[in-house]
């Protein structure tokens, strides 16, 4: 099965998609929409449409994950956000995908362990799990990655193995982890 992973923005959108057959899992894409802020919203949301139909008919996800919409200070940020994530929806629907919502906490959860997680600490553990030493332009790409990913998670009742053989919650993963990023580590 296919899951295409999408983190929404009316300036970057993030696209990734993942594979898993059995309990593995593998990398497809990831890409990032950057769409110009000097055109009209309408224009983009438009443009966002028609790549998100191309990735969809190019790689055939049966599934879309993708992050529940929350408020943001900026009213204007939040209503643009609630429309690219209405356009991702849109495209998946219209080519027969089934659509999958997951809130910020519960992406970063499946990713990390810990829902409070940085972009830093999802990138590290994407990077791992997918096993990919390309640098994605944007962010965006990690957590559309991550997004995915947490689909997975939820849809594979978490009986996980990675390509490489890295156990999703195993002890050497989290070692690595710490030894990596001692500044992280709260001593009582």
């Amino acid at each position: 099965m296919i899951i295409l992973g999408i983190d929404p923005g009316s300036i970057v959108t993030g696209v990734g998609l993942i594979e898993f057959a059995g309990n593995y899992l593998k990398l497809i894409d990831f890409d990032a929409f950057e769409l110009n802020t000097k055109k009209p919203v309408v224009d983009r949301l438009k443009l966002l449409y028609d790549l998100c139909i191309i990735k969809i008919n190019k790689f055939r996800p049966e599934h879309l994950s993708i992050e529940t919409a929350f408020y943001s200070k900026n009213i204007q940020s939040t209503l643009k956000l609630g429309q690219a994530r209405g356009v991702a929806i849109i495209s998946a629907l219209n080519s027969g995908l089934e659509i999958f919502e997951y809130s910020p906490r519960e992406i970063k959860r499946s990713v990390t362990g810990n829902g409070a997680a940085t972009k830093q600490d999802v990138k590290y553990y994407i990077r791992r799990m997918l096993k990919f030493k390309e640098e994605p332009k944007y962010m965006d790409s990690y957590d559309a990655l991550a997004a995915a990913i947490c689909h997975f998670h939820s849809i594979s009742g978490n009986i996980l193995l990675y390509k490489g053989g890295m156990k999703k919650n195993s002890k050497k993963m989290w070692l690595n982890y710490v030894n990596q990023n001692p500044g992280k580590i709260l001593n009582n």
